[in-house]
Parts: C-alpha cells; structure tokens; sequence
C-alpha cells in the first residue's frame, strides 16, 4: 500500500495546484483574451450595485476612497474648477486620482474607475497648462491638420495630470450668436465643424483602417478618450437660450447639426454627451428615438452615453422636480452613464428600485454596463489603472505654446486696414517714436482666456495662470527704442497731447460660460465703446476685439483705421503681436456672419435676408516675414 501513497499525494497536490492556478486565472483581467471575451466574463460576475455603480459619475469633491469602494462608483469627473488644490502641479493631481482610483481598484473586481475633465481648449482647469483659443477662433484657421496637432497636445497635457477622458470636443453648430456657448462651436457651417473633428484622431489617436464603424479608439497611455457634445441641436435653440428648444424639421436637424457626429463616430469617438436642450420641445435627455434608435442604432455608435452635469434632473421643469421620472426617461432613452454629480445615494438607490420592479429592464442596464466597460478596456485602464508622473514636464511645455501661438496667428481675422485701401495701417512699424496701447482687454491674461479657464465662468486679471498678454507681446515685438505707453482707459486729452505715432486699442467681452453668457444687446464691454472713441478719434489706431462672437461693432467702423476680431486666444497672446507687427501674414477668414444689428439675428450664410457688416469668409490678408 505504501509504494502508491507517495504517487497518489503527488497527483492530490498537483491537482490541487492546478485548481488554485485555474482560480487564480480570470478571463477579464488577460489582455490578450479577445475585447468581447472580457467584457462577457466581467459581466457575469458582476452584481446590480456593481452595474449600477458602473453607471455613475460623481463629483471629485464627494469622491472618497471608501464611497468609490462602497458604492464600486465607474467614474468621477472634475466640474469646472473642482480642482485638488490651488495653483496645484501635475504631482498633486495624479496623487489625488491616484488615491481616488486605488478605492475603485480595492472592490472585489477591481474595475477601475474612468477621471474626466473639461478640456474644451487645452487642459484649462489646470495652471500652468497652455490655453488655446477657443474654438470660434479655431475654426476661422480651417486647418485640420492644426486642430489635430492640438488635440495631441491637449492630451499629454491631461495626462501629465493623471487623467484619460476629456468632454471635448463640442461639435455644436452655433446658428445664434446670443448664444452664451457660441465660443465653444466651430463655426455656423457644419461643414467646417465637420472638419474640425480632426481634433478627435489628435486627443484618442488615428483610428486603424480596418476598424469597425462606431467602435470607441484610444490608443495608449499618451492619449485620451474623447467626448463629441452636446448631442443634438444645442446651437439651434431659439434666440440662442441656452438649454432652450431647436425648433427646426427632421431634416434641417440632420442636414445642419447631426453631419459632425457621423464624422465623430467615423474616428472612433469614444463617449457622446447629450443636450441640455430640447428638440421641438422633447427634452433630448428623454430622446430614446434620436439617442437610442439613431445614435446607437441607425450610426452603429458602440462608446457609452454620458448626460450633461445634472443633466436627468433637468428633464423637468423646475429641475429634480421628480427625480424618480427623470432617471426613468433619462435610462430608458439611452443614456448609459449618468453625471450625477452630487447625490449619487439617490440616483443609486432610484434606479435600483426601478430595476428590481422591472420598470427599467435589466437589458438596458447591460446595454449601458457593456458600452462603459468596452471604452474602459480600450483604453488599457484594466492594465494601466494608476498614473505617475511621466508626463509631467509636457504640462504648459514650449512646445505646445509654439502651436498655441501658431493657432493664435492663423485665428485673427483682419476686418479693416486702413480708411482707404492705399493706406493700410497694418504691418504696424516696430519702430515709432511712442505708441499707445489702450483698452480693458490689452493687459489682462483672463479676459484673453475666456470662460472655461481655471474657474467655470473664467475671471479677469494676470495670476489666474501664467501666459503672456497681448501689451506683454506688443513691448516684445517693437524695437528697443520704441516708447510703449499703456493707458487702460485714457481720454481724448491724454490721447492728443501725447503725440502717439499710433495706438493699439484691445477691448471686448468679459469671461463668461453657458447660461451667463447668453445676450440680447451684444455690445463691446463699458468703457471699450468710449476708449474707442477717445483714442480713435486723435490717432490712427487698430482696433482689436477680444469677445467669443461677433459683437456690435458697425458704430465705431468708420472711425477705426484697422480692426482685428481676435476672438479668445488663450495664454499665448504674442501670436496677436506676431500678426500685427508683420512677422507672419493674416490669413483667417470669418467662420461666423458677422451682423449689424442684433434686430438682424439669427442670420446665417445662405439666409435669404443675408445683410452683414461682414459676410462668412470674409478677412482681409497680409504678407510676412516668416510662414507657419
């Protein structure tokens, strides 16, 4: 009997090694398993509350540890200006998602959760992160090889904080410029917003040309997952009110404000946003025909869909009114991830009941479970769940201000040069005895910046971030022995006694974002008209307006000698100085009617009652010295 006892307890031992190894083997956790193979054995394992957690983004702010642990939360995301410290580095940012994604990785699957920011022009929550203009500027350039080289740029410097998903880009087509978010949309033509999702292939990487239609691409650690918003008509609403209702037929939807969206999915975009706003009066966070029955169905779109911040409880008016109808309509149209951001106890605990009494069907919950675990394992977080400091030096790099700068010269768009065409002002001389430099807008970095810049609504002043401002460029450009005299806001008096060989006026719009930027007079910031005024009047000057749509300028036009609309050009303001002074040439042409009157609004390229002060494409251009 002993001569088989050491060859049985062998085979015991063995088969039990083999059953810890089998135990120890999971599916989901082997990248070289097929994608769908993955998701299927994840998904079976996994529990209600661990779904339903899956399906919600909270705020940073209530995002601790043990709830991430609790609650297995899928994704937490910074609102504007939810920052982990003032002024913080690219260390104190991956430290604090770092410690946020360690709670998500202690839960008994692990699934790491999924950090998303705003990153509608640069990295623009974070100091010391290069700003580039706002896309009204970006889309006057019509370079999509420039929009993509940014979106590149955007990325490693989103990653150098620890982050990998942006909600950009915002593909709306604004057709109002009452709008408050009209800075943030390409242009009136959906054929240049079109274009602009080249930026897409730049934030997530080039998508493989074998690839399937509608399946999310990111491709790497130094690369994001993109965000195309807001899904649909959000730059079509009614007198431009924001969250308000597009009016317009099926067709005119599909013909004007869905063609980005093809092309967004095209590229693989990984998640799509949903409007705030109305389609003939459906709340489109309801919309199940538009947000399943064609985004998901119809363009075979397989990333997730996110609501807008408190996006659900906005579906009734007033907001939240019943919250419990709002997450019903919200899930059942679609949606997959819901941005909670605060109360996410309720939103968990409505939703579950609604599961468990059948009101939401548990296919719905894996439809959206399924779509946020394909885009989680795309992107590698499975296998590369915490981020370290490798990125850190690309944060604000002089690489990435070089193409700020490059944007910012190819933005401007030269409206006037000089009172008669044989006497242009523009190349401005370096060299001049003393010239002025006026206006609310000439030293101040956070009115350059606009909305959307370290705070949500932005804010004035120099220490917001660091960068340079357009007098800062103009003292670098001119010749040493040019006098540079700056005068915020200088009357007619100082103006004529001083005997400036010519003036630079900056003036415009102050920050704002969303709703508070809605506007029925669009006028030109007090005391901007009167600067004009004092300074145009006694000397030759150009006029550069700083603003986030055209504004109501006809007024002043015929006592301007030149005039620039320059829109928001972030921090890299010498790009403005480059243009003005003749280093590089103008190029840009208007991507946006420029109106006379608001009483003309909304007007747009091919309406019949088509009037501008200056028509879509229009921008005079100069030669430089060197060439982008």
């Amino acid at each position: 009997m002993r001569r088989f006892l050491i060859p049985i307890t062998g085979f015991l031992l063995l088969c039990s090694l083999m059953a810890v190894s089998e135990a120890m083997y999971v599916k989901y956790k082997d990248p070289k398993q097929p994608m769908g193979a993955r998701i299927k054995d994840l998904m079976k394992r996994m529990t209600l509350a661990e779904k339903i957690g899956q399906m919600t983004q909270i705020e940073r702010m209530v995002a601790a540890p043990d709830v991430m642990k609790n609650y297995f939360i899928g994704s937490v995301l910074s609102g504007g200006g939810s920052v982990p410290a003032p002024k913080a580095s690219a260390a104190t940012w991956v430290n604090a998602v770092n410690e946020i994604q360690k709670g998500s990785l202690s839960t008994r699957l692990g699934i790491p959760m999924i950090y998303g920011i705003d990153a509608v022009h640069g990295h623009n929550n974070v100091y010391n992160a290069t700003i580039f203009p706002h896309n009204v500027g970006l889309g006057v350039t019509r370079d999509p090889a420039l929009i993509k080289k940014i979106g590149e740029a955007t990325a490693l410097e989103v990653r150098a904080t620890g982050i990998p998903y942006v909600f950009a880009p915002c593909i709306a087509v604004c057709r109002d410029p009452r709008w408050g978010r009209c800075y943030e949309s390409y242009s009136e033509d959906h054929t240049i917003v079109q274009k602009m999702t080249q930026i897409i292939p730049g934030l997530q990487g080039e998508i493989p040309a074998n690839a399937r239609k509608g399946v999310p691409f990111v491709d790497g650690k130094d690369k994001v997952a993109a965000c195309a918003k807001h899904y649909v008509g959000d730059g079509g609403t009614t007198r431009g009110i924001n969250e308000n209702n597009t009016v317009i037929s099926l067709e005119g939807l599909m013909s004007i404000h869905m063609p980005a969206y093809y092309d967004s999915i095209i590229k693989g975009v990984a998640t799509v946003m949903v409007s705030y706003s109305s389609w003939n009066g459906q709340k489109m966070h309801a919309n199940q025909a538009l947000v399943t029955g064609y985004l998901k169905n119809k363009l075979k779109f397989k990333g997730f869909v996110i609501s807008d911040w408190e996006g659900i409880d906005r579906i009734t008016s007033p907001p939240h009114a019943n919250y419990s109808y709002s997450v019903q309509a919200g899930v059942s149209a679609g949606i997959d991830m819901i941005m909670v951001p605060n109360n996410f106890m309720e939103f968990i605990n409505i939703l579950t009941d609604q599961v468990n009494k059948k009101i939401i069907p548990m296919s719905r919950i894996d439809d959206a479970v399924r779509r946020i675990l394909r885009v989680k394992f795309t992107m590698g977080l499975f296998e590369n769940p915490l981020a370290d400091l490798s990125f850190a030096n690309q944060l604000g790099s002089q690489e990435h201000r070089e193409l700020a700068k490059e944007a910012v010269r190819k933005s401007l768009v030269l409206l006037k040069n000089g009172k008669s065409a044989s006497k242009p002002l523009i190349p401005l001389p370096k060299k001049a005895l003393k010239i002025l430099v006026a206006g609310s807008h000439a030293d101040n970095l956070g009115y350059q910046c606009g909305g959307w810049t370290i705070t949500w609504q932005g804010q004035g002043g120099n220490d917001i971030t660091s960068g340079t401002t357009i007098l800062g460029a103009i003292k670098n450009t001119v010749h040493p022995s040019t006098q540079v005299v700056y005068n915020e806001n200088p009357d007619a008096n100082f103006v004529t006694s001083n005997k400036f060989s010519y003036a630079v006026v900056v003036v415009g719009e102050p920050p704002y974002a969303e709703t508070n930027g809605d506007s029925t007079n669009l006028t030109i910031s007090e005391p901007g008209p009167s600067t004009i005024e004092n300074v145009c009047g006694a000397v030759r000057c150009v006029v550069v307006i700083v603003s986030g749509r055209p504004v109501v300028i006809e007024p002043y036009v015929s006592k301007i000698d030149a005039l620039v609309a320059a829109w928001l050009p972030g921090t890299e303001g010498q790009g403005v100085a480059d243009v003005l002074f003749g280093d590089y040439g103008f190029t840009g042409k208007l991507a946006r009617t420029w109106f006379k009157s608001v009483d003309q609004l909304p007007m747009n390229v091919g309406d019949d009652h088509y009037d501008p002060l200056f028509p879509f494409g229009f921008g005079l251009t100069t030669k430089g010295v060197k060439k982008d």
